[in-house]
């Protein structure tokens, strides 16, 4: 039996993020360079993967960073427009972290981990893992040098759990995976296997960007998971029903509950925004 995860891939971040030159460097040919506003004076919208965004270079290119639960650490980078994602040339970032209480840094690599569609020679994600014992904890975490197109940035950021994880979970990977979603039991079926593909969730939305939408209009289908908007685009088979879910992770979440709770199985008309 595949354990049950528990709820909280993303934690809330506060960030800040200052340029080492005045001159910023060319932003992506699709978003040009408006007018750089005052800190406080830009808003910005929520982000791709339940981080927080920061600034960089005087607004002119962006971060995401995402705390995970196992203290997985994700940087993203973006563009002018938070939407655009920004491959950087491939680096491994120099960093250092401590507890938000404490003066010891240490340090803390975050390597390249190119997502799908980034060029050869590019990546526009990072990938560290927290040093024992500071995983779930506040923490403050310094990036000395990350070169976009001939500057060098410095970033820093601190953490903190979030109030509202919006009961996000963590994604289920490799054999658990495969064993998961491969094997019928319960509520979720061989045809149901056989109807979504014989693959994973992450392997049939992989390139498929989620977007948690958190204010889901009277009407509109929510994720059986969060509560959130559900995107047709994330739709899986289960019980010979189609459910849509807000991303992948979710999918995995309520597959394992068609396996082991089966009574706790509601219909897909249940979820509407009321």
């Amino acid at each position: 039996m595949i354990r049950s995860l528990l709820c909280a891939s993303c934690v809330g971040i506060a960030l800040i993020a200052a340029g080492c030159s005045n001159n910023p460097a060319p932003t992506p040919s699709s978003a040009p360079v408006p007018a750089t506003k005052p800190d406080g004076e830009h808003g910005h919208k929520p982000s791709a993967h339940g981080g927080v965004l920061v600034p960089i270079g005087g607004d002119n290119y962006h971060a995401e960073a995402v705390f995970e639960k196992a203290g997985t650490l994700r940087l993203f980078t973006l563009g002018k427009n938070e939407a655009t994602v920004l491959e950087v040339e491939s680096q491994e970032l120099a960093a250092s972290v401590r507890l938000i209480q404490d003066s010891v840094w240490e340090p803390l690599a975050l390597k390249p981990e190119p997502q799908t569609g980034d060029k050869p020679g590019t990546t526009s994600q990072f990938v560290g893992q927290l040093p024992k014992g500071m995983a779930g904890k506040k923490v403050v975490v310094k990036i000395s040098a990350l070169r976009i197109g001939g500057e060098r940035y410095r970033i820093a950021f601190e953490s903190t759990p979030a109030a509202d994880d919006h009961n996000i979970p963590t994604k289920i990977v490799d054999d658990d995976e495969t064993k998961l979603y491969l094997t019928p039991w319960g509520k979720y079926t061989a045809a149901d296997i056989a109807a979504n593909g014989n693959v994973t969730a992450s392997q049939k939305f992989k390139g498929l960007k989620a977007e948690h939408d958190l204010k889901p209009k009277v009407g509109d289908k929510i994720c059986p998971i969060t509560l959130t908007k559900a995107s047709s685009k994330f739709a899986w088979i289960v019980d010979g029903k189609s459910y849509d879910f807000c991303c992948p992770p979710c999918v995995d979440e309520f597959v394992l509950t068609a396996k082991e709770k089966p009574a706790e199985m509601k219909p897909p008309e249940e979820f509407r925004q009321k």
